[in-house]
């Protein structure tokens, strides 16, 4: 990649971190949204919402391959049946950016034994054109404290992958704010920007408690390379559902400061919710 390129996304994904003014939602300013998270798959093929009236103007695409099939042409996979429509969505106010999501498996354990393979597609596409203007990677490798091999395996594919470059974490087990950014901050290169799922959504824990590790990332990281995954559904009964506006009003405030971005917008917040939340 030639250096000018590098300099315009460089600056690109800085703007994808800077804070928008907070919105109102009823009689209350919430913070504003960056973005949102899409994860594409051959049943949902297109992404249509009104994210920008909360702010976003992000797009992340979780992946644009997955499991060998395609989402764009020109990569020598499998393409899918049916193709999103970029041009289109590179139309849209809320993906005046976007960060293209790389090659990624569906089954975590999968990803974590395909690394190799997933580099070697991943560097394929980010060779092609793209219809919409690239703000970053998103490389799908989610990492978690049970990926005892990650700081071993991950540092060595990531050096290899452009930038700006993402990647998300978690921790479902509430090893402790602490603990978890060290571990974190012990392996992750430093100009790896990372998402931090909250895991609100699957139950884990409350946005305070996701705020506090928010925090410890930012501290031990560096804030500007911290951005927040705002669950946007909850879990009833093992299965998922979309969090109502009251639910997300109750999530949001405890992260003013951070970059925000919903996973997923196409999946889980509609219209609706967002007329709901803009709603007095």
């Amino acid at each position: 990649m030639n250096n000018p390129t590098r300099r315009r996304l460089a600056k690109a994904g800085l703007a994808a971190l800077s804070l928008a003014l907070p919105f109102r939602a009823g009689s209350r300013e919430l913070p504003s949204i960056a973005g949102v998270v899409w994860q594409l798959h051959a049943n949902t093929p297109d992404a249509r919402g009104s994210w920008h009236r909360l702010g976003a103007r992000e797009l992340i695409v979780q992946w644009t391959a997955v499991d060998g099939v395609a989402f764009i042409p020109g990569t020598g996979m499998r393409e899918a049946p049916r193709m999103p429509d970029w041009k289109r969505i590179a139309k849209e106010p809320w993906a005046e950016r976007v960060v293209v999501g790389l090659s990624g498996r569906f089954d975590e354990q999968t990803t974590r034994r395909s690394l190799d393979a997933m580099l070697a597609e991943s560097l394929a596409i980010t060779r092609l054109g793209f219809p919409f203007q690239v703000s970053g990677w998103y490389f799908p490798a989610e990492v978690d404290p049970h990926w005892k091999e990650a700081p071993k395996v991950l540092p060595p594919v990531l050096a290899k992958l452009p930038r700006p470059l993402w990647i998300t974490i978690y921790d479902t087990d509430n090893i402790g704010a602490e603990r978890y950014a060290s571990w974190i901050a012990s392996f992750m290169p430093r100009d790896v920007q990372v998402l931090f799922q909250d895991s609100v959504g699957v139950g884990v824990r409350d946005a305070a408690a996701a705020r506090v590790y928010a925090d410890a990332l930012a501290a031990r990281l560096g804030k500007q390379r911290i951005a927040i995954e705002v669950e946007a559904f909850r879990t009833e009964r093992g299965k998922f559902r979309p969090a109502t506006a009251a639910e997300l009003r109750a999530q949001l405030p405890a992260f003013g400061g951070y970059p925000l971005y919903l996973f997923d917008g196409p999946h889980y917040v509609s219209d609706r919710v967002v007329d709901q939340l803009l709603a007095p």
